[in-house]
């Protein structure tokens, strides 16, 4: 396993430059994020080509946003994240499939998105939707030779492990957040690896607390000060035989996510190298 960092790519940013400071830090990978539809362009992805040229850094997913309204909490956030709502499904399918298809400019093989809060009840109408809009999605990334992994945190693992089998398409996988997990208050993440560990293509290395409202995500947290049982959890990732990378992510700016980055990364190796 390796340890990489989130990277977000906006209009103005200078990706050789983000990626030099990954090198600094003794970083080989990122997980490159977008949620500017405007960027999925051939233009940008000649620049992202560049930079991971120059700078020798492996882009080992790329996670793609979609437009329209989005509420990161428990009410509005059932209506407005992801796939969910059918106001927005079918914009939002489109913009990841042109997402999926600058993955493929850009030579990555894993695309990844928030789904949204994917219905529990197998008989809800509105999940047939979702799936069908799923089907699409992943027969792109398959013709593009890509992956579709699920970003986990809106829906608990079982409620995963349904629709990627209803799927039933081999290129579908997961993107385990496990902070996100804690914070949707759906499941423990050391405990979903039961559920869908076979499933999981990739990983944040992120920290949380479980929700103390009914309203409110939990609280964020620096790596190691949250409630995620980093050491439980790397041990049960070497027993499932997850070999792909952990993908730092801090959400916050500044020099405290640099500081709370370069301290995540050194208790992520630590873990990593132990028996």
């Amino acid at each position: 396993m390796r340890v990489g960092i989130l990277v977000n790519l906006h209009a103005d940013t200078d990706l050789k430059e983000k990626f030099g400071e990954l090198r600094e830090m003794g970083v080989e990978s990122c997980q490159l994020v977008c949620w500017d539809r405007s960027l999925l362009t051939e233009e940008t992805a000649v620049m992202v080509r560049e930079a991971v040229c120059e700078k020798k850094i492996e882009i080992t997913a790329f996670w793609c946003g979609w437009e329209g309204p989005k509420a990161w909490n428990f009410y509005e956030g059932q209506e407005t994240l992801g796939l969910v709502p059918a106001a927005f499904r079918f914009q939002r399918l489109a913009m990841l499939m042109e997402g999926s298809a600058f993955a493929r400019w850009i030579g990555v093989g894993n695309l990844v998105t928030h789904v949204g809060f994917m219905p529990e009840n197998p008989y809800d109408p509105n999940y047939h939707g979702v799936i069908a809009c799923l089907k699409e999605l992943a027969a792109k990334c398959r013709e593009n030779g890509q992956n579709f992994l699920f970003e986990t945190g809106q829906e608990t693992p079982v409620a995963l492990k349904r629709a990627i089998q209803d799927i039933g398409m081999d290129n579908v996988g997961v993107n385990l957040d496990p902070a996100n997990l804690l914070m949707y208050g759906k499941g423990n993440p050391v405990d979903s690896l039961d559920v869908f560990g076979e499933y999981v293509m990739g990983i944040h290395g992120k920290d949380g607390c479980y929700p103390t409202d009914g309203h409110e995500l939990g609280e964020e947290k620096p790596l190691g000060q949250g409630k995620v049982d980093y050491p439980a959890f790397i041990r049960k990732l070497k027993e499932i035989g997850y070999e792909g990378d952990i993908t730092i992510e801090r959400e916050i700016s500044g020099e405290e996510q640099k500081k709370d980055i370069r301290m995540a990364k050194k208790m992520l190796e630590d873990l990593i190298a132990a028996d």
